[in-house]
């Protein structure tokens, strides 16, 4: 059984976001559709593919490094959420110039 880098799985979900194609993906690099939705399913879980540290203080430093990725990465996403409804506010004030009802 061949055994895969925690940041090359974390690569292949980042792929498989992108492109949309978990078969295609696996294609590409050869692995099992099987392998990466488990380790999507892993990742959705804890926010990474890494297993938790044994030791308690390290387990909650580690989760606590998670949680702080994790919440900047939904501040970005809460910000391109508001930048795209603003543009998507400006694309409709303008139709509705261009073509009044």
């Amino acid at each position: 059984m061949k055994h895969y880098d925690d940041k090359f799985k974390e690569q292949v979900i980042k792929e498989c976001q992108e492109v949309g194609n978990i078969s295609l993906v696996a294609r590409r690099h050869d692995i099992s559709k099987t392998t990466i939705f488990g380790w999507i399913k892993t990742y959705k879980k804890r926010g990474s593919v890494a297993p938790l540290p044994k030791d308690k203080d390290n387990r909650v430093k580690e989760l606590e490094h998670r949680l702080n990725v994790v919440s900047i990465e939904n501040d970005r996403l809460k910000k391109l959420v508001a930048e795209k409804e603003l543009e998507l506010l400006i694309l409709r004030e303008l139709r509705d110039r261009v073509n009044p009802k």
